[in-house]
C-alpha cells in the first residue's frame, strides 16, 4: 500500500462497525461480491469467519466462507483424530475433515495447532496425505508454517532466528509491508501471547497502546 492508500483505509475503517462485536474500527470486509459485512480479525472465530493465509489473504464472513464437500463417514466414530474428544456429526466451521481419506475428523483448533507445530511436515494425522490435504486446509483458513517441525531440534538455529517476524492480519495496513516493524506505536509487532506463531501490527488488529497481550484467532 502507498501511504495515501493506508490513510484512506484507516479512515474508512473508523466508520465501519464489526458485525460480531458491534464496535467500530472493523478493517476486514468479506470478499464475496455484494456482501458488506465487516469485522475485526480477533472477532473472526466468534463469528465463524475464515481468512485464507495465502495469495491475496482473502476473508469471508460466516455465510460466504468456503465449506468442505465431504461425504458422510461410514463409521460411527465421532471423535477428533488428534485430541480424541467428541466432534460434531456433520462438517461445520468447528469440525473439519480430510479430503483424501474422507474418514478423519478433527476440531478446527486442533488441526490449526498441529499445522503450526508440524510446519513443512504438515499432513493428515490419519492417512498421512499431504496433497490435497494441505491445499484444502489453506482454503479453509488454516495457517501453515514454513518452519521445520517443532519436535525436530535444530542446533544451528538460535532463539533470535526463530522469533516470528511478520504481520498476519487479513489486511496489513503498514506502508512498509508485513515484515516492517517498529519498537512502539501503530507498527509495533505484537506476537500471540499463547503460541507466538502469529503476529499483528497494533493498528492492523485495532490494538491500543495500552494492550499488553494479544491472542491470534487460533488460540
Amino acid at each position: 500500500f502507498l501511504v495515501g492508500d493506508t490513510r484512506h483505509i484507516i479512515r474508512e475503517a473508523t466508520k465501519k462497525s464489526c458485525f460480531i462485536c458491534c464496535k467500530m474500527g472493523a478493517t476486514i470486509t468479506c470478499c464475496e461480491t455484494g456482501c458488506d459485512r465487516t469485522f475485526h480479525l480477533p472477532c473472526a472465530p466468534d463469528g465463524q469467519c475464515v481468512t485464507q493465509y495465502f495469495g491475496a489473504y482473502r476473508s469471508f464472513c460466516w455465510e460466504h466462507r468456503p465449506k468442505q464437500p465431504l461425504r458422510p463417514r461410514l463409521s460411527q466414530d465421532n471423535t477428533c483424530s488428534i485430541c480424541l474428544d467428541t466432534v460434531e456429526d456433520n462438517i461445520s466451521y468447528k469440525t473439519m475433515g480430510c479430503p483424501a481419506c474422507q474418514g478423519a475428523r478433527f476440531h478446527r483448533h486442533c488441526i490449526q495447532r498441529l499445522a503450526l507445530h508440524a510446519g513443512v511436515g504438515f499432513r493428515c494425522p490419519c492417512c498421512l496425505s499431504q496433497e490435497p490435504f494441505m491445499t484444502e486446509m489453506l482454503i479453509m483458513g488454516i495457517r501453515l508454517s514454513k518452519r521445520p517441525p517443532s519436535w525436530q531440534s535444530d542446533q544451528e538455529v538460535g532463539p533470535s532466528d526463530q522469533r516470528h517476524g511478520r504481520c498476519d492480519a487479513a489486511m496489513c495496513l503498514c506502508p512498509g509491508g508485513r515484515e516492517h516493524t517498529k519498537t512502539n506505536g501503530p507498527w509495533q509487532l505484537q506476537l500471540c501471547s499463547s503460541c507466538a506463531a502469529e503476529g499483528t501490527h497494533r493498528l492492523c488488529s485495532s490494538l491500543g497502546n495500552s494492550t499488553c497481550s494479544w491472542e491470534c484467532s487460533t488460540c
